[in-house]
């Protein structure tokens, strides 16, 4: 390995050990372990530490074909203590300020979603089902009242007819014979329901005893 790529492995390696540093913070700040149970920290952590390892890797590979040195780690020790002694500080406001300017930011587009388009699609679809509700009521009224008015026309225009039907029934000669047919007709089955109640009270009896 010459020198010129041993030079610029260490510049590698302390950058890396910088943004290690961020992206550490960066990964606590939005983890939030606390809040978290065990078993999802040690899973992120897991993730996180091999994506980590596998950045550097290929890095490293860029660099210098991935040939690993002792050197390395001393870069990577020294870029991590470069980072909290100078960057730290002013990084953690910088995520912060972000951090805040995209939840406001967020707010304001969802406050801009619910004026512009959510409000204005709600107010629009009430207005449809008011429209077709009010439709449906005048459509119902107006059909309530022709049928009204067609009994009506029914009843008036039949009214003649039915009073010359009954003046025609009180004055036809077969009139007395079809009430005394009915007559006996009722008379015939009031007897079959007595005989039948009889019937079913005498079998009662029998099955009593």
């Amino acid at each position: 390995m010459s020198l010129s790529v041993q030079f610029y492995t260490m510049l590698a390696m302390i950058a890396m050990g910088s943004f290690f540093g961020g992206t550490l913070d960066t990964y606590n700040r939005f983890l939030q372990r606390r809040k978290r149970k065990r078993w999802v920290v040690f899973v992120h952590d897991v993730l996180f530490w091999l994506c980590q390892s596998l950045l550097l890797f290929y890095v490293l590979f860029l660099v210098n074909a991935g040939e690993v040195r002792f050197y390395i780690f001393i870069a990577l020790l020294c870029g991590f203590a470069a980072y909290q002694a100078l960057f730290k500080n002013g990084y953690l406001k910088l995520l912060e300020w972000c951090i805040q300017a995209a939840r406001r930011i967020g707010r304001f587009t969802a406050g801009m979603f619910r004026l512009l388009v959510f409000r204005p699609a709600k107010g629009f679809v009430l207005l449809l089902f008011a429209l077709f509700l009010g439709a449906g009521r005048l459509l119902y009224t107006i059909v309530k009242m022709m049928v009204k008015m067609v009994i009506w026309i029914l009843k008036t225009g039949l009214k003649p007819f039915s009073v010359l039907g009954v003046f025609l029934w009180r004055i036809n000669p077969l009139r007395a014979s079809f009430e005394r047919f009915f007559k006996k007709t009722a008379g015939l089955w009031k007897t079959i329901q007595n005989k039948f109640i009889k019937l079913k009270n005498r079998i009662g009896r029998f099955f009593k005893r």
